[in-house]
């Protein structure tokens, strides 16, 4: 049976086989069906589901060439409807003013649920509420805000030391896959309180369950647009079978951690000492010891969200400003004067010493380039929602209950209706007002953190970190691209990784000369 449903596997079999009947479909329901329906004004066909499927790995350039024509388009698929817009309009019609309408929904808890569970990213209603009520609290702690930053910091600063082993070889290094490591290695020693230690590699088991949270991250998404997806879970084939061998990987590692600290914490008769656990599966298990599955969907949520992003984040940041020197340099000066560097230090620990709160809270260029790298690369590049009854949208056009109503921060970031004309442009200089100050703009506009009751927890921690790496290593580096031709591309996958390796050369930076 399984060597029959092999085609399954296969997008261009799927196409040929396929497409042709969507189009007809397309044409039937474009001409005839969406313009009947009681007079009712609906958004105009873009493309089918099956579009999507065959350009996977340029999905987000042809979402975007699709709202440059069309601000907000539909996509014909036979599971549902499926609307995605670029309106900062629609998206705060959605993300806050008739918020109750637009929630995750039963399709994407059942896309996501494997690896996420029913954790803060699935659900909606009282579930999700109790876990964005406990998350909040979280991490307004100053106890976590000052152990994950003392965490980024040395973890930087390991990473520092094997740069500057690149550096005095002259050797070229792949920085995306250090970053991968580092923050790898930051996120669960903050969620888990243990060290996996990826950038040594010495430690087996937790490198085996990275590799695998990543593939099966990879493979959660494409469930998004491969409508064939629960045929293959149920006969095990194709990227299905793969995704619950790696997740099987998973979910032996957590429970095994989750198992260990249960144990440990019961242990523990010290009620201020309880009190005091800095890591966030320690602090969850204080409000719920009693569900290992409730504490894993946590986590794994918790991962998801500060594991990726950050690395991602730094990976486009190192390569825009090497594709943009002056930019590099005008940060670094930023960075070496808001530590008062004014000697040569030899040791990247010393440099890491330097950058205290004060001077993070200096480095507003820092801040500006790096929200102009995230406007340009949101982590999140799609963020889909349901309607969950019958609705209109703020530009008039009807949405159906259960219909996916997606906006796209990575299209949304390149338009020129919202951006001006330099859209496309890496130019941190737009997020100052007249008077040089850092100027936020409407998170309706610039939507990588979302908006409204869902608005990105996280923000401010992820800026925090973000800053730490990015200070220390450009105070202390130089970077340049091992090719300066090479145009970077990304995986598409839940979040948008850069494609392959990050080959860069790196220096010892003066502090008289940044």
């Amino acid at each position: 049976m399984a060597a029959s449903m092999d085609f399954l596997s296969n997008p261009i079999l799927i196409s040929s086989v396929f497409i042709p009947l969507l189009l007809v479909l397309y044409s039937y329901i474009s001409n005839q069906l969406l313009p009947q329906q009681h007079g009712k004004k609906y958004h105009p066909i873009g493309a089918t589901v099956f579009h999507l499927f065959i350009n996977f790995n340029k999905m987000h350039h042809y979402m975007s060439d699709l709202a440059e024509k069309y601000k907000t388009y539909r996509i014909l698929s036979p599971i549902q409807g499926e609307v995605y817009t670029t309106d900062p309009v629609n998206v705060e019609y959605i993300l806050k003013t008739n918020f109750k309408n637009y929630g995750k929904g039963k399709h994407t808890h059942s896309v996501a649920s494997d690896l996420l569970g029913d954790g803060i990213f699935t659900v909606d209603g009282d579930q999700w509420r109790e876990q964005r009520k406990v998350s909040s609290q979280e991490f307004s702690t100053k106890i976590l805000r000052e152990f994950s930053s003392v965490i980024f910091r040395n973890n930087t600063v390991k990473l520092g030391k094997i740069l500057s082993q690149a550096a005095d070889s002259n050797q070229i290094i792949d920085i995306n896959d250090l970053f991968m490591k580092a923050t790898t290695d930051s996120i669960y020693k903050v969620g888990f309180g243990i060290d996996l230690d990826n950038l040594s590699g010495q430690n087996e088991e937790g490198v085996r369950f990275s590799r695998a949270f990543d593939i099966a991250n990879n493979l959660t998404y494409k469930r998004f647009v491969d409508v064939t997806w629960k045929i293959k879970r149920f006969l095990n084939i194709g990227f299905e079978a793969e995704l619950r061998k790696n997740m099987k990987i998973v979910d032996e590692f957590v429970y095994k951690v989750i198992e260990v600290k249960l144990e440990q914490m019961k242990k523990s008769k010290d009620d201020c000492l309880l009190l005091k656990k800095e890591d966030i599966l320690s602090r969850f298990i204080q409000f719920n010891d009693r569900d290992p599955k409730y504490l894993r969907d946590i986590i794994l949520n918790f991962m998801l969200a500060g594991k990726d992003p950050i690395a991602i984040s730094m990976s486009w940041f190192i390569y825009l400003l090497c594709k943009h020197p002056k930019v590099q340099d005008k940060v670094a000066k930023e960075i070496i004067e808001a530590t008062n560097m004014n000697q040569e230090i030899t040791d990247v620990a010393d440099f890491a010493a330097r950058v205290s709160d004060s001077a993070l809270d200096k480095m507003q260029y820092l801040h500006a380039a790096l929200t102009e790298t995230i406007r340009l690369y949101p982590a999140l590049p799609v963020d889909p929602k349901v309607c969950f009854s019958d609705d209109v949208l703020p530009d008039g056009c009807h949405v159906n209950k259960g219909d996916v109503v997606a906006y796209l921060p990575y299209a949304m970031g390149r338009m020129k209706f919202i951006w001006g004309d330099d859209a496309l442009e890496f130019k941190p200089e737009r997020w100052f007002d007249q008077d040089g100050c850092f100027r936020s703009e409407s998170p309706f506009k610039f939507t990588a953190f979302q908006a409204g009751p869902r608005t990105c927890l996280g923000r401010d921690f992820a800026y925090r970190q973000l800053k730490i790496i990015s200070s220390v290593l450009l105070g202390y580096f130089v970077f340049k691209l091992g090719d300066e031709n090479k145009v970077l591309s990304y995986r598409t996958s839940i979040n948008i990784h850069v494609d392959g390796p990050l080959q860069v050369y790196v220096s010892r930076r003066s502090f008289q000369n940044p």
